[in-house]
């Protein structure tokens, strides 16, 4: 039902009027740079087992979405950070979600898989495995940072306006 000044749907309990909002889930992560590498992380957990991605995931209660990046960039590649900078926000409605990527220095270059990944690995633009990318934001955010080197105090990017074949070739 619609609850008394809501515009839509909800789940709304008959006996005791409690409404359920269910909204986007909000996720973080970091493309993180060691010189001229990029670390990245091979899945160990579904979806997308063994292909690679950046360290992101889900943002936890309670904490912000640069707390939430630096965090997945400890669990899923053992890395210590500075955040540089928002890179991009992908508004992904039709997943109900939201992704927020950073750009990032490590501290140092010292990692190692975390219990979500089978393997990390600093590795050249040439050297991604752009055939093995476990999501399409994984390509946009690689090809935005490396368009953004050297920049500063510039507006987050949002989702390429290519489609998805495109895509592919364009990141080798």
């Amino acid at each position: 039902m619609v609850p008394d000044g809501d515009n839509r749907e909800r789940l709304v309990c008959a006996d005791c009027g409690f409404v359920r909002y269910e909204n986007p889930r909000v996720i973080v992560g970091a493309v993180c740079a060691w010189r001229d590498r990029i670390l990245m992380c091979r899945r160990a957990i579904p979806p997308r087992v063994g292909m690679w991605c950046l360290p992101s995931g889900f943002m936890e209660l309670g904490e912000s979405t640069e707390d939430g990046a630096r965090r997945e960039v400890w669990e899923e590649a053992r890395a210590t950070v500075d955040l540089v900078d928002l890179l991009a926000i992908y508004n992904l409605s039709h997943i109900s979600q939201v992704h927020l990527m950073y750009r990032a220095r490590m501290r140092s270059p010292d990692c190692a898989a975390g219990p979500e990944s089978q393997e990390v690995a600093l590795m050249t633009w040439d050297e991604v495995p752009w055939d093995a990318l476990a999501y399409p934001n994984v390509a946009w955010a690689l090809r935005q940072h490396r368009a953004m080197r050297g920049r500063a105090n510039f507006a987050p990017l949002g989702i390429p306006a290519q489609g998805p074949a495109d895509e592919a070739a364009a990141g080798r």
